[in-house]
């Protein structure tokens, strides 16, 4: 505060941290937007669109080596229009020309930094450049420009047809069956690629990557395998005891750039968490394992206190560096434990495998080396006393972690990621019951409908300082939907579902492609850009039209419209090519065609005791069903004339036709399960 700058670019107006980040760089940087655009029409000029985000690590490298250089900033200044792009805000252009940059390397990645006509059909990409490199690449296609503008040309035209090719579906008029064997088979190709010692992909980096593991916990649910089951364990058990989860303050990283989870890229992203936290409530409910309940609650605890916003949304993610270091903030030495813990120390080092050496450019990120159970045994104590030590010592850690400097945090508030962290807060509740966990699912749920949610039928995406902005994309749209169904199956209150059908119609009638019957990213209602795409493949975040056939398929089932079913149908159908032979790219895909060839479940909960036996009902586990009911019978067709004065009675239905009613929990499992 009060700093003086020798540089203000036009990105001192923006709320983006990201952006904010670069407002003082010597480049004359612009946010995307008419003022740019129109600028490099003018003066003819080609542009730079730098692309990246608050936590990535070596968009703070490049911004300093580069961006921050007075002599690389004259050189962009003379010969470009150079506009910045806050990936999370804008992931249409962000998905642009990732296109681009996978169709000219073979690779992307962020910093994404591309060079285009002033027309913005992209010539050049690629990401990370030291300094002497970015130079050459600035000054060779300034030059290149001057010279041969023809050569330019063409290569931008091909570009730009390649973009437009990518990732466009068939419509597939065969509406093939289920078919169990592809089914399977799709789960056999995923169980092929998984790490048998340590879980996860084979290989460096490691992701998360939870819808791979919903795909495979739902498969072992219909077709139950025992070598699905063991791969879930270890990847779930690797992820848990690894350092790429914060063992003191809760929640993952990004990702670890080890095979074994040890080293994470220490950045903590909203959407991580969010499905982490799902997938963590339903393997607890698989497997019964404390350590999975444990991840959830200290997990939403962490989004809680470190991503928690006063209007009810939660921010979008923590940097990697603190003090200009990665990892700083959370890794320790030996002396350091030793001195903070006293006589409790060695029952710590010992379960978080902390040694002089230490893991990490000679420091100790923590991993849990040894179960309650081996530690009890070693020190002789009972597993009670162990997990009462442990949590003081942890509590005595944290305390001096918390008066360090924190990481940087990227305090905008995206409408998808909420969206997935509303989904996550309820499947915690579900599988622990905690009332809370409901209460801030709920809060976040009001706080888009009153902040996102425009009179129009539009929701935003954007929210910082008070403002909503930027028109939200199909994902926005999709979590947001699949949130209100969960928080309606949560609390039997049907405003959520009314909310729910609303977003779907307004996306039905502005982001449909007629010819395929899926999405589009963007809306008819958006800026027009060199080319209007669809998210098919399942990356870190299932894609959008995978979430958007889900919610379909469920608010079909809710309001017994056939439209809806059939429309979700057909666009799993349109990718059972791409799940059936990359299933590990199209899981969310595979996940859904299991649902949709199994029996389903509708299971209607209606009089005072609704509450309690639905609560009781949602803690096991079952993929292919949904909760409706309440205290009246409330307005949803399936729930008519089932209301019994004076009991709570459990109906189970399928396909329109319900089993006779029961009081007890366990025998409506029961009928599921028979």
């Amino acid at each position: 505060m009060g700093q003086e700058h020798k540089h203000t670019n036009h990105l001192i107006d923006e709320t983006s941290p990201y952006l904010l980040q670069h407002a003082h760089n010597p480049v004359d940087w612009f946010p995307w937007g008419e003022e740019a655009l129109n600028l490099a029409k003018r003066e003819d000029k080609l542009m730079i669109i730098s692309i990246g985000y608050a936590a990535c690590h070596w968009c703070h490298v490049m911004e300093h080596e580069s961006f921050e250089d007075s002599t690389i900033a004259a050189k962009m200044n003379a010969n470009y229009i150079s506009i910045k792009v806050d990936r999370e805000e804008r992931p249409d252009i962000d998905q642009i020309y990732m296109d681009a940059a996978q169709l000219m390397t073979g690779r992307g990645g962020w910093p994404l930094n591309v060079i285009t006509l002033p027309d913005g059909r992209p010539v050049f990409a690629g990401t990370y450049f030291p300094k002497e490199n970015w130079g050459k690449v600035v000054d060779y296609f300034a030059e290149m420009y001057r010279t041969q503008p023809g050569k330019m040309l063409e290569q931008a035209e091909k570009i730009t047809e390649g973009i437009n090719q990518l990732e466009v579906p068939e419509l597939n008029e065969s509406g093939a069956p289920f078919d169990s064997t592809r089914y399977a088979n799709a789960a056999t190709k995923v169980i092929t690629s998984i790490d048998k010692k340590y879980g996860g992909r084979q290989g460096a980096p490691k992701f998360p990557m939870p819808a791979i593991y919903e795909f495979l916990l739902a498969r072992d649910y219909y077709q139950p395998s025992e070598e699905i089951r063991d791969a879930l364990k270890v990847t779930l058990d690797g992820m848990a005891d690894g350092g790429i989860y914060d063992h003191l303050g809760g929640g993952f990283a990004r990702y670890s750039v080890d095979e074994t989870w040890t080293v994470p890229h220490f950045e903590k992203m909203l959407y991580d968490n969010a499905q982490l936290i799902s997938l963590y409530s339903h393997a607890y409910q698989v497997f019964g394992d404390e350590k999975y309940a444990q991840a959830v609650s200290e997990t939403i605890t962490f989004c809680n206190r470190e991503l928690s916003d006063k209007s009810g949304g939660f921010y979008s993610s923590l940097d990697a560096d603190s003090e200009g270091e990665e990892g700083k903030f959370y890794v320790w030495s030996e002396a350091e434990v030793d001195q903070i813990l006293g006589g409790d120390t060695e029952l710590f080092k010992t379960y978080y495998g902390v040694t002089k050496k230490g893991n990490f450019e000679g420091h100790n990120i923590l991993e849990r080396k040894v179960s309650i159970r081996e530690l009890a045994d070693k020190f002789n104590l009972s597993e009670s006393e162990v997990k009462e030590k442990l949590t003081r010592s942890k509590s005595k850690m944290m305390e001096v972690r918390d008066g360090r400097v924190h990481p940087g945090l990227d305090d905008k508030t995206l409408t998808s990621w909420n969206g997935l962290m509303i989904i996550g807060l309820v499947d915690g509740y579900f599988a622990l019951q905690d009332e809370g966990y409901l209460s801030r699912a709920i809060k976040t749920g009001e706080f888009i409908k009153t902040n996102q949610i425009q009179t129009s039928g539009l929701l935003l995406r954007n929210y910082k300082n008070g403002q909503s902005t930027i028109n939200g994309f199909l994902d926005d749209y999709a979590y947001t939907i699949l949130a209100f169904i969960k928080l309606y199956e949560a609390t039997f209150d049907e405003s959520w579902l009314v909310e729910a059908k609303k977003l779907k119609e307004y996306v039905i009638e502005h982001f449909s492609d007629k010819q395929t019957q899926m999405f589009f990213y963007t809306s008819d209602q958006d800026e027009k850009l060199i080319a209007r795409k669809m998210e098919l493949s399942d990356n870190v975040i299932p894609a959008s039209n995978s979430a958007m056939a889900e919610a379909l398929y469920l608010l079909g089932q809710f309001y017994f419209n056939q439209e809806d079913l059939d429309h979700a149908t057909q666009m799993v159908s349109n990718m059972e090519k791409e799940f059936a032979e990359q299933p590990y790219f199209y899981s969310n895909w595979a996940r859904l065609y299991g649902l949709m060839g199994q029996q389903h479940f509708e299971v209607a909960i209606v009089g005072e005791g609704a509450k309690s036996k639905k609560l009781e009902l949602a803690k096991t586990y079952i993929p292919n069903k949904i909760l409706l009911g309440g205290t009246s019978e409330g307005t949803l067709e399936l729930l008519d004339g089932k209301l019994s004065e004076g009991q709570t009675l459990i109906y189970v239905c399928e396909n329109k036709s319900c089993l006779l009613p029961v009081a007890e929990c366990s025998k409506a499992i029961e009928q599921i399960l028979k």
